[in-house]
């Protein structure tokens, strides 16, 4: 699609939007919803199209359509529209994080060990210093800590970097898609990413439990470590169990498998917002399960779900786009500019450290730091546990956190891009070709 006719197509999706959104002012939630979902569904496809045509990666114009049609900026999709249809944005998230766990092999784990767990270390030990030391050191002034005593202000700055070692795994099999690329530095980041979470989220469980001996009286909720801890360890024995079902399943019948996968990642979502678990580590468990116990029906897995990335993926970062809530940027932006700088200097030089280990290679040492950038579910969902913790400002807490992760999630796209064109794992004749579908890569394996 060309860009004047891509720009046309989403001048008459936004007036015809403009027009529905007055008639339907009244009308019930969930009709307005079903309503806005179809029109994000289009305006970001075409807002996909253009991008692509301008040398952005598809992902980005999703996001960018998404929040300028969303309540942040035109309001032609209403909050409480974005809110109904967060259990479409779940479920999207379900089947992304179903298919990169069927990325993921004890086998290929198993020989790349050694440079994992440093590649690992790296980029979650870094980022969390750079950013907890500097967050310390500038407590006095920093607005959320600045009336609170010393050990509040440690205790938020360990938070904060907790938070900055997490990434994307769904945004990285996303981009992987859209490029249609499976070198070694793609499937090493997306192994990686999957760490990061992982630890991130440990990493904020200790930080909370042991910062009682830090924080004020009150000022810290110490349950909300154990509902953490929780609900990484349900998610992974929930999602092995789907795995297990939905693999006994496919074995039985074959037939109508795609629906199956489908109606598998609605389950999920529902399951893990009865069981207040997170989506993405349920239904990554469950992908994980299949791969390495099942490996015909995650083939099955795999192929249903190539199908229907394309719109799976323009949903969910359409919503995403749309939910995006960046207002803070206008009083808070120098921190929000320095708790992001500081996180990409982590990652620069952990990679670089990571890089002098001879199992890591150098194209993923010097570039893959760009790879990592991407935030969404995870630190979202720390976000929110944040707000929890700290009863008195935890809500001014989350928004700094979501506003960095926004800042975090439209670059992403960009950077890894980047990053695998610099390692030499897509050209510029492939990137301008890539399928408009993409395609969900292979298993991975090999080195790192």
């Amino acid at each position: 699609m060309r860009p004047t006719r891509s720009i046309a197509t989403l001048l008459a999706l936004t007036l015809m939007m403009a027009g529905f959104h007055r008639v339907t002012a009244g009308g019930p939630r969930e009709a307005r919803a079903t309503l806005a979902l179809g029109f994000l569904l289009l305006a970001a496809y075409v807002g996909g199209e253009l991008a692509r045509s301008v040398r952005l990666p598809r992902l980005t114009g999703y996001l960018i359509v998404g929040f300028a049609v969303g309540p942040a900026w035109l309001g032609l999709v209403r909050r409480e529209e974005v809110d109904a249809l967060q259990f479409i944005a779940d479920a999207a998230v379900a089947l992304i994080a179903l298919a990169v766990g069927s990325e993921l092999t004890l086998e290929s784990l198993r020989q790349t060990r050694v440079a994992l767990a440093r590649l690992a270390t790296g980029a979650i030990v870094f980022p969390f210093l750079a950013v907890t030391l500097v967050m310390l050191s500038v407590s006095a002034w920093f607005p959320l800590t600045r009336h609170q005593s010393p050990g509040d202000g440690a205790v938020v700055a360990l938070v904060l970097g907790a938070v900055a070692a997490a990434s994307s795994p769904a945004l990285t099999l996303a981009m992987m898609s859209e490029l249609d690329v499976r070198g070694p530095v793609a499937r090493a980041l997306l192994s990686l990413t999957v760490a990061k979470d992982i630890a991130a989220v440990i990493l904020f469980v200790l930080v909370l439990a042991n910062g009682r001996m830090l924080t004020s009286p009150g000022a810290l909720n110490i349950e909300v470590a154990g509902t953490a801890m929780l609900q990484l360890l349900g998610s992974v024995a929930v999602g092995t169990l789907l795995g297990f079902a939905l693999g006994r399943y496919l074995r039985l019948a074959r037939q109508g498998s795609g629906v199956f996968v489908v109606a598998a990642a609605f389950v999920a979502a529902e399951v893990a917002r009865l069981l207040r678990l997170e989506t993405l580590m349920l239904a990554l468990a469950a992908g994980f399960y299949l791969e390495n116990f099942t490996p015909v029906e995650s083939e099955l897995v795999r192929r249903e779900l190539k199908r229907t990335s394309l719109p799976v993926y323009v949903a969910f970062f359409a919503l995403a786009g749309a939910g995006l809530r960046i207002g803070v940027l206008a009083d808070l932006w120098p921190w929000i500019l320095l708790l992001a700088g500081l996180r990409l200097v982590g990652l620069r030089y952990g990679m670089l450290w990571a890089g002098r280990h001879p199992s890591v290679t150098p194209a993923l040492a010097r570039e893959g730091w760009l790879g990592l950038i991407s935030q969404a579910g995870v630190a979202l969902g720390l976000a929110q546990l944040a707000r929890r913790a700290f009863p008195e400002w935890g809500v001014s807490l989350e928004t700094l956190i979501v506003a960095m992760i926004g800042v975090h999630e439209v670059a992403g796209p960009i950077c890894f891009r980047t990053a695998l064109a610099r390692a030499g794992e897509i050209t510029r004749r492939h990137d301008a070709e890539a399928p408009v579908d993409g395609g969900t890569p292979v298993a991975t394996r090999g080195g790192l």
